[in-house]
């Protein structure tokens, strides 16, 4: 049995044909890490970026600190999603901070 406040999977499929639905809210996805970029945020604490994806497409994934996955890892990710974020000029679609 679960936590209460554990998050039940979701599949990729459904974040994505209803992103509004699940807007700013904690979500539990699954998929193959791509693309690891290691960063550093506005306060100048590490960070990293990565694409995580399945067969029904690509979430991107944020979060603090030094990378926890690896290329081509299998993983799942626990975080808030958001459908989009605007970053300056650039808007941002689809994307979970874990």
């Amino acid at each position: 049995m679960l936590p209460a406040h554990a998050t039940t999977l979701i599949e990729m499929a459904e974040l994505l044909a209803h992103p509004e639905q699940y807007d700013r809210q904690d979500v539990t996805v699954t998929g193959k890490v791509t693309n690891v970029q290691l960063a550093t945020n506005r306060q100048g604490q590490p960070a990293y970026g990565f694409l995580l994806q399945n067969h029904a497409g690509t979430i991107k994934v944020i979060s603090l600190g030094h990378p926890e996955v690896r290329e081509g890892e299998f993983v799942i990710v626990e975080g808030t999603f958001t459908r989009l974020r605007q970053v300056g000029r650039a808007v941002i679609y689809n994307e979970i901070k874990a």
